[in-house]
């Protein structure tokens, strides 16, 4: 590599590990979905199943174990499972698809496109998300992208060898989240390389081969759980990996119509979707000629005469989001392998634009920054106790209260401090660059240190003050001085019909301690139940004594009811 190589090697490393690593751990897990799957990793270390474990008592994972396996591994490097080694694996795999992404484009388009297209990947609001949670979706990403970047190159290569990378990857992504991960990759370089002309065939019996050849390993692992779980598993396979597609599971799953994707994607791209907009307004039309059958020619023209690396970045875009329309279940981080390759074009589009509409990058910057010093206006205005809690009504009032206290109260240190001071220098220093004259190529830049700097100080600051508000840890621990040991029982009847709740959070900060009682039905024990279900539960099993022990006044971050621990005993 040469020396501008390296630069922009080592500056977008650091930028990574800075706008990842720093803060993983600063906010509890606050949603039922992070513990869900840190309890996966809880269990194997615990129990010492790395096949297939359960969780709560009676629960199999939905989801195969590969990212399990990463945070049980890091977990037993540091002594036990936290919310930063289990985030770990997403922060990781994030950083490998932004530095092969890095890679790839800047042999093929240029390092400093290519350098730009992995800030905007890393400073867009999903996968910035993705990627600092404890969620099986961005390991799966990357994995699927890293496949995509080496079943290019092999076509590059006329198919010749095999290719071993890709091969492993496309296996990873298999065990991650099942066959939808060795499927698209295939399917995105195989309709590219028909399209530039290989015979069809060829492609058909070189990918065919190359996705039996990923499925070598995850067979081991189906074949494992499957002795383990027996038909109970191969029903769990069947209804993630088929009914889901065909939306004929046993329950209602994140079923959205189509242009729920479109929504997601323009929201999740967020800041870079208002740029987009603001540049809608600039731009110089030129007047549509022809007729639509003449257009379609154009198209057809401009995509043959598109290059390699453009084509292939578009049609991974366009095949994947094509492919997530079918099934009625969706979910905004099903498209997370998409966001890389708009990053690419969103990379061409603002270099465009700084050649010639400058203004644009200008007037996004100027809201961005406003934004910014609007954010820190708001925050040091509850500091000093200018906004009146009264401003808050509706069901929701007491905890926008308690989120507006806990704002208002939190220590700020030196790292609070430092935060602040970053953001303030990113705004004086955008400021003090479009008072200049010449608004040269290099000041997107400001722009983008503007938007990281935001993100730090969410991700250091604000948004953890907030977000442990909601966690269930608190409760979890009064509960543990109640009860120091043994098992736990709950009661949680079912929101959606044939989908079980489960108290992931309180399950998680207690040691995976906690069974449903309707499952096991014992004769004495404690009972963990949210206060509006007392009614429900007497109903169903009124030969039952209960005493409440304890009353957190706080709902659950999993499904929103007051938790509460009573002592029961059969009469």
């Amino acid at each position: 590599m040469g020396k501008q190589s390296d630069k922009y090697v080592w500056i977008l490393a650091g930028v990574c590990i800075l706008s990842l690593f720093l803060f993983l751990g600063e906010s509890l897990f606050n949603t039922r979905g992070e513990p869900r799957e840190a309890i996966v990793a809880y269990s194997m270390l615990d129990k010492g199943n790395w096949i297939l474990p359960v969780n709560n008592g009676v629960d199999m994972a939905y989801k195969p174990p590969l990212f399990h396996w990463c945070i049980a591994l890091i977990s037993s490097i540091v002594g036990g499972v936290t919310e930063y080694t289990s985030r770990m694996p997403s922060a990781l795999s994030l950083m490998v698809m932004v530095m092969a992404g890095y890679a790839f484009y800047a042999k093929r388009r240029g390092k400093e496109l290519a350098f730009v297209m992995g800030l905007i990947t890393l400073t867009n609001f999903e996968v910035h998300r993705a990627g600092t949670n404890c969620r099986v979706d961005m390991l799966l990403s990357a994995l699927m992208v890293l496949a995509l970047y080496q079943l290019y190159k092999w076509g590059e290569k006329r198919l010749q060898d095999v290719p071993w990378i890709g091969i492993l990857c496309l296996s990873g992504a298999f065990l991650t989240k099942g066959p939808v991960g060795a499927v698209l990759p295939c399917l995105v370089v195989a309709v590219f390389l028909w399209i530039r002309g290989m015979k069809f065939w060829r492609i058909f019996y070189s990918f065919f081969g190359v996705f039996i050849a990923s499925c070598v390993l995850p067979f081991v692992w189906y074949w494992a759980a499957y002795q383990q779980g027996g038909d109970k598993f191969l029903q769990l396979v069947l209804e993630e990996n088929v009914l889901r597609f065909l939306g004929k599971m046993t329950y209602e799953s994140h079923e959205n119509p189509a242009y729920y994707n479109v929504i997601t994607v323009v929201a999740g791209y967020v800041p870079y979707t208002l740029l987009v907009l603001i540049s809608l307004f600039a731009l110089k039309y030129k007047k549509i000629q022809g007729k639509p059958r003449e257009w379609w020619t154009r198209f057809r023209t401009y995509i043959r005469q598109m290059d390699d690396a453009r084509l292939f970045s578009l049609l991974s875009i366009v095949l994947i989001f094509v492919f997530y329309c079918i099934p009625k279940s969706k979910r905004s981080v099903y498209l997370l392998p998409i966001y890389p390759f708009i990053a690419y074009f969103l990379a061409e589009y603002i270099l465009y634009l700084l050649r010639v509409r400058p203004v644009v990058i200008k007037v996004f910057g100027s809201i961005m920054a406003s934004l910014a010093i609007i954010l820190l206006a708001v925050f040091f205005s509850l500091r000093m106790g200018w906004i009146p809690e009264t401003i808050f009504s509706g069901r929701h009032v007491a905890e926008n209260v308690a989120f507006m206290r806990a704002l208002g109260t939190v220590p700020l240190g030196f790292v609070s401090y430092t935060l602040i001071g970053i953001m303030l220098i990113a705004i004086k220093s955008f400021f003090s660059t479009i008072r200049n004259t010449k608004f040269d190529n290099t000041r997107h830049y400001d722009v983008i240190v503007l938007i990281f700097s935001i993100f730090l100080l969410l991700d250091g600051l604000l948004t953890p003050t907030v977000l442990n508000v909601k966690s269930d840890k608190p409760v979890a621990e009064q509960i543990a001085s109640f009860v120091p040991e043994g098992t736990l029982y709950v009661y949680m009847p079912n929101q959606v019909k044939g989908n079980p709740m489960r108290p992931f959070t309180v399950n998680f900060y207690l040691g995976d301690r906690i069974v449903p009682f309707e499952d096991f039905m014992p004769e004495e024990g404690y009972l963990i139940i949210g206060e509006e279900n007392i009614g429900t539960f007497t109903e169903n099993y009124g030969g039952y004594q209960i005493k409440e022990v304890y009353n957190s006044h706080h709902r659950s971050c999993d499904d929103r009811k007051t938790i509460c621990l009573y002592q029961f005993r059969k009469e």
